[in-house]
C-alpha cells in the first residue's frame, strides 16, 4: 500500500498487533497487570470472616478473603506443597481455614500453614515460611486494590494521582463518599475485544453522537465529540429539562449528601490505569473493573453504587441503571466491531486520532513505554 502524508490534525494510533498478538498480551500481563495496582473486589462483597473471592490478575489467580480480625488479605491461590489451585470456586466462604483438595494442606485465614498430613513428623517445616504467598493489598473507595509486584508502586502517585489529574484535586472525590455507598446493581459483561479498545472508547466521545442517543440527550455537550475527560476539572452538565442521570432524564434518587452545589447536575468520568473507570453523578457512582483474559476477551464488572438508604428502602433503580447499561452495551458492541479489524492488513500500522481524541495518544505512548 502506498504511504500517504499524514495531516497535522491526525496522529497515529498503536498498530494492530498491539490488540491481537499473544506475545504483546503476555508482556502486558507481566509488566502492567502483575506490577500495577489492580482493583480486584468490593470490600462489602466479603462481609464476614472466611468469605473469599478468587480474581484473575495477569497470569495469576489471587485469593482475597476476610480475616478473623475483620481485615482483608490477599494471597496467590496456590498451595505451597505441590502447586494445586487452593480455591476452585470464584466466591465462597470457609469456617476457619482453606484446605487444599489435593493433599489437605490447610491454611488459616491469615495464610499461615496450620495443618497437613504427617506435619508433626516434619518439625523443621516453618509454618509461616510455608504459608500462602502474600499479595500486597490496599483498600480505597470501598474496593480492595492488589499489587503482585515485590515492591508496589506508590498508591498516591499512580492510582490516586489519576483522580487528581482528572478532577484537579484528590479531595474533589471525597463528597461522593464512595467507600460508604452500597452496590445497588452489578452487571458482568463478556466483551470479545482487547482491553485497550475498551479504554480508548471510554476516553473519547467522538462516537457519542453516533451510538449514544440516550446519553447525549442527558449530556448534550457530548454530542459535540469532546468527552468530559478532555478538560481537567470539567463535568459535563445535564441538559435543559433533564432532572436526573436516568435513561429518560426523569428525576434521580436525591443528591448524595456530600456532593457540592458545584458538582450537582454534572457528570465526571475518570480513567485509572490499567483497568478502572469511575463515573460520578449527583445521586450515584458507577465503577467499571476490567479483567483482561485474552488478547480478544475482557470481562467487565460494572457496579452501580447508591446511598445505603436508597438500596435498603428498595427504591426503584431501574431507570438509573438502564442509562449506563445501554451505554455499556453500545460501547462494547463498538469495541467488538473493531476487534476483527485489528488483524487486517489495513490496520497493520494502526489508524488515526482526530483532535478530540489526541489525549488517547498519551495512553498509547504509555503502553509502548511500559512494553519497551
Amino acid at each position: 500500500m502506498t504511504a500517504i502524508e499524514q495531516p497535522d490534525s491526525l496522529i497515529p494510533t498503536l498498530g494492530g498487533r498491539f490488540y491481537t498478538d499473544p506475545e504483546v498480551f503476555a508482556a502486558e500481563q507481566e509488566r502492567i497487570f502483575e506490577q500495577m495496582w489492580f482493583c480486584a473486589v468490593r470490600g462489602s462483597d466479603l462481609p464476614d470472616p472466611g468469605d473469599f473471592r478468587t480474581v484473575t490478575v495477569g497470569r495469576e489467580s489471587v485469593l482475597i478473603s476476610r480475616g478473623r480480625d475483620g481485615g482483608l488479605r490477599a494471597f496467590l491461590n496456590v498451595c505451597r506443597h505441590r502447586g494445586a489451585r487452593l480455591c476452585t470456586a470464584e466466591t465462597g466462604s470457609v469456617k476457619r481455614a482453606f484446605q487444599c483438595p489435593y493433599h489437605a494442606w490447610t491454611y488459616g485465614l491469615d495464610g499461615k500453614l496450620i495443618a497437613a498430613p504427617n506435619l508433626t513428623s516434619m518439625p523443621d517445616v516453618d509454618r509461616v515460611e510455608y504459608g500462602l504467598t502474600k499479595v500486597h493489598l490496599r483498600e480505597w473507595l470501598g474496593y480492595a486494590w492488589v499489587s503482585l509486584a515485590e515492591e508496589p508502586s506508590s498508591f498516591a502517585d499512580t492510582v490516586q494521582s489519576a483522580v487528581t489529574e482528572r478532577l484537579g484535586a484528590l479531595d474533589a472525590i471525597d463528597g461522593y463518599e464512595i467507600d460508604g455507598l452500597r452496590v445497588g446493581r452489578r452487571i458482568r459483561y463478556e466483551v470479545k475485544a482487547n482491553w485497550k479498545l475498551i479504554i480508548e472508547n471510554f476516553m473519547e466521545c467522538y462516537h457519542c453522537a453516533t451510538i449514544h442517543p440516550e446519553l447525549t440527550e442527558v449530556l448534550p455537550e457530548f454530542a459535540d465529540g469532546y468527552a468530559a475527560q478532555y478538560y481537567v476539572g470539567h463535568g459535563a452538565e445535564f441538559g435543559s429539562g433533564i432532572d436526573g442521570f436516568t435513561v429518560d432524564g426523569s428525576e434521580g434518587l436525591g443528591k448524595l449528601e456530600g456532593v457540592g452545589d458545584d458538582q450537582d447536575r454534572r457528570y465526571y468520568a475518570i480513567t485509572i490505569r490499567p483497568q478502572v473507570f469511575i463515573n460520578l453523578v449527583p445521586d450515584h457512582v458507577i465503577v467499571h473493573r476490567m479483567y483482561p483474559m485474552a488478547p480478544d476477551l475482557t470481562i467487565v464488572e460494572c457496579d452501580w453504587l447508591y446511598a445505603e438508604q436508597v438500596v435498603s428502602e428498595g427504591r426503584d433503580l431501574s431507570r438509573s441503571v438502564e442509562l449506563f447499561h445501554r451505554v455499556n452495551e453500545q460501547d462494547f458492541e463498538a469495541c467488538e466491531r473493531c476487534q476483527p479489524g485489528m488483524s487486517s492488513r489495513a490496520y497493520a500500522n494502526g489508524g488515526v486520532l482526530v483532535p478530540s481524541e489526541h489525549h488517547i495518544g498519551q495512553f498509547h505512548a504509555w503502553v509502548e513505554r511500559v512494553l519497551m
